[in-house]
């Protein structure tokens, strides 16, 4: 039987191979139209979305902080400065684990508890989005290369190089320029974020505090390349930042040194001031402390033993320091009695040794038991006469001391750029009915006519009165900044206190007279000065009294704790009749002024007006007899 055979048919095989290829191509070419829309859609229609969320992962906005401007003294001499630093610092959004970045950290660096705890705070600290937080500065080498071998350990950390701030005479001007310190919490509150992207640091006190807006300066923006790891690597535009404005003081640096020099070992203050340009020369107050220590941030011990110490060295003296001012306003009331017509230069009393208010058993004692007899004006500022001052003030009255001892600046903050100093104490009948709820009594004029009692004043105050006594009335704002940028800050200002005009403009020479007597005639408290100077000082000592004693009890310094004894003072400007500088100085608990505080204001004079400039205009003048 034969076999059945089927054939293979070739023409159907084929037409059904061509209809699937042209399905596949046709597929293919549908989705290759599909994918050719698609890109057109992603590159065309949505260019600019995808366009910058490209730019978002690879470009980046960051600020440029401004140079810190520099501060110099009047002579040109800087005062504060910036240095280059190391700092290192973190972006917290471009770390996964946070906590285990901060261990690392704390391992590579050998922190302690303490240490770690400040990394984190500022790890957390309120910030804008990948704006850098500042963990350390002032790096050391061995740390920044700890730091740089195990950077893949530390995402978001990087190394900057950045200017830091400097004082190169550390203690000696720190009360006058204050420090800066990095921006904590509390300084966001007030700032304007924008303006201060990209800075850690700004002014805590003093001038850096006060004149931190032209210090500081504005920031800039730079737009960057970077990687995945967030490391940069080009520069893609810049706004470059403007920086902050130099200052120039007043503040002459080597009178500054000469003053804290001979305040060594005291606790006290000194300012002195140029009359005739109201400008602060020198202002120091001891103890002092070392402004480079807060700039980077200072240890919590050696923050402890500075607000704990007892010696205050972080108290400023010199403008917030309350004393009373003693001997020092006795040319003032003279002034006073003068222009209101109690008393003319020739008025006498006899001084027994105590002076006595009618219907009162009380002796208010002159300093010397014994009294001093017959005694003038000019007699009672020369030997300091406690019971001519008293007769004074109360033929004065309260109510007349007050508002001409203002006129001086007493009572007040007359200071330009100094907004942190005290006001001081002026007191008054109205003060009292209001602070202490009762009335004024007769005797607490007697403590005032002779700078006790209530009246409390700054050493800034009783040099701001003597630089107007030293202008005849003049008034001059003291100031700190001499030009702000270049530009010189103008002698008479708007707020200026108006000039005193005295009935009489001969007042004023009896009581310069009678203030240079002081220290030029044998019987002035501090006539041993007159024997040592090549000009004329016009001066007046004091002694405050800091523990009240017994009406019949004889002070006896060595029976009282050393923080019980009188403090020493001094007050005047020289030379006396063209005068170049003022000054106050308070010795605190140094006992007499004619035997601590004169002899330091003395040295102060000396190397003010010794100085080259200074010393051709003062030894051609006419001197007095």
């Amino acid at each position: 039987m034969s076999e059945k055979r089927t054939f293979k048919n070739l023409d159907l095989e084929y037409r059904l191979f061509k209809e699937r290829v042209y399905v596949a191509f046709a597929l293919l070419v549908l989705l290759v139209l599909v994918l050719i829309a698609r890109m057109f859609y992603l590159q065309v229609y949505q260019y600019e979305v995808y366009s910058t969320r490209s730019d978002k992962n690879r470009m980046h906005i960051r600020a440029m902080p401004p140079t810190r401007g520099l501060i110099y003294d009047r002579e040109g001499r800087i005062l504060a400065e910036n240095l280059p630093s190391y700092n290192l610092t973190f972006v917290r959004e471009r770390a996964k684990d946070i906590p285990e970045v901060v261990d690392t950290l704390a391992e590579i660096l050998k922190l302690d508890e303490t240490g770690k705890e400040e990394i984190t705070k500022q790890v957390y600290s309120r910030r804008r989005p990948f704006q850098s937080a500042l963990l350390l500065s002032q790096l050391t080498e061995p740390q920044i290369a700890a730091i740089s071998v195990n950077r893949y350990r530390l995402p978001g950390v990087e190394i900057e190089a950045q200017l830091i701030r400097h004082y190169p005479y550390g203690s000696m001007l720190a009360h006058v320029l204050g420090y800066v310190s990095r921006i904590s919490e509390k300084d966001l509150d007030n700032l304007d974020a924008s303006e201060y992207a990209g800075t850690y640091y700004i002014g805590k006190s003093g001038i850096e505090k006060q004149y931190e807006q032209a210090l500081h300066g504005s920031v800039g923006v730079q737009t960057v390349e970077t990687n995945a790891r967030g490391r940069v690597l080009q520069v893609l535009d810049e706004d470059l930042p403007s920086p902050g404005k130099k200052l120039q003081l007043h503040i002459d640096a080597n009178l500054q040194q000469a003053a804290l020099r001979a305040l060594t070992g005291f606790r006290g203050a000194i300012v002195a001031i140029d009359p005739q340009s109201g400008g602060i020369l020198a202002m120091v107050s001891t103890p002092s402390f070392d402004p480079n220590l807060f700039v980077s941030g200072i240890d919590s011990k050696t923050y402890r033993q500075l607000i704990t110490s007892r010696d205050l060295p972080m108290f400023d003296r010199s403008i917030r320091g309350n004393y009373p001012p003693a001997s020092t306003i006795k040319s003032f009331m003279g002034l006073a009695g003068l222009n209101e017509g109690v008393i003319n230069k020739n008025t006498t009393i006899n001084d027994p040794g105590w002076y006595q208010l009618p219907n009162d058993d009380r002796l208010y004692r002159n300093w010397k038991r014994t009294g001093h007899g017959a005694v003038n004006l000019k007699r009672a500022i020369v030997v300091s006469n406690d019971t001519y001052f008293y007769s004074l003030a109360f033929n004065l009255g309260i109510d007349r001391i007050n508002p001409f001892m203002q006129r001086f600046g007493f009572g007040l903050n007359t200071a330009e750029d100094l907004p942190q100093a005290s006001r001081g104490l002026m007191p008054s009948r109205e003060w009292k009915k209001i602070h202490r709820k009762t009335s004024w009594f007769p005797g607490e004029t007697l403590s005032v006519g002779i700078g006790q009692g209530y009246w409390q004043a700054t050493p800034l105050q009783v040099a701001t009165a003597m630089a107007v006594l030293a202008n005849r009335g003049k008034w001059i704002k003291p100031r700190l900044v001499k030009s702000i940028g270049g530009e010189e800050i103008p002698v008479q200002l708007p707020d200026t206190p108006a000039d005193i005009e005295l009935k009489d403009p001969r007042y004023w020479d009896q009581v310069i007279d009678a203030m240079v007597a002081v220290v030029h005639s044998d019987r002035g408290t501090a006539h041993k000065l007159g024997d040592r100077i090549e000009y004329l000082i016009a001066g007046k000592t004091g002694t405050a009294q800091v523990k009240s004693i017994k009406q019949d009890e004889v002070y006896d310094e060595s029976k009282l704790a050393e923080r019980h004894r009188d403090h020493a003072m001094f007050a005047g400007f020289a030379p006396a009749y063209n005068p170049k500088i003022a000054l106050a100085v308070v010795v605190e608990n140094a006992g007499s002024g004619s035997a601590t505080a004169a002899p330091i204001a003395q040295m102060v004079f000396d190397e003010y007006l010794h100085s080259a400039k200074i010393k051709q205009e003062i030894f051609d003048q006419e001197l007095r007899p």
